[in-house]
């Protein structure tokens, strides 16, 4: 890579939100897990249905958009809102559904 590259890397900003099923979504709001079926790895397995928050919402050279989480029951999650790794997890919008109480409801009982 050379220096040029690496000043791209750098001039790329966190987006503001992005909008998923209609619904505008921005760093700290809560979200459902939905890793896609077949395309992820154990952690995927893992933590789908978990509920997450969002800790930023970034975009690649490819302009694909990552939504970075912190799963809310992690008990380290404290060390994913310093962006340590192993308490960080990245999901595209397609993989998150926007949170809503009622659908917790009955979870856990």
């Amino acid at each position: 890579m050379n220096e040029l590259e690496w000043h791209l890397l750098e001039d790329k900003t966190p987006l503001d939100f992005t909008e998923v099923n209609g619904v505008a979504l921005k760093k700290g709001d809560r979200v459902i897990l939905r890793p896609r079926a077949g395309g992820g790895d154990i952690f995927d397995l893992a933590l789908a249905g978990k509920t997450a928050t969002i800790e930023a919402i970034e975009q690649d050279y490819e302009n694909r958009i990552h939504l970075a989480v912190t799963v809310d029951e992690d008990p380290g999650r404290d060390l994913g809102e310093l962006r340590q790794i192993g308490h960080r997890f990245f999901f595209s919008p397609e993989e998150v559904e926007p949170f809503a109480p009622k659908e917790m409801e009955g979870i856990g009982e």
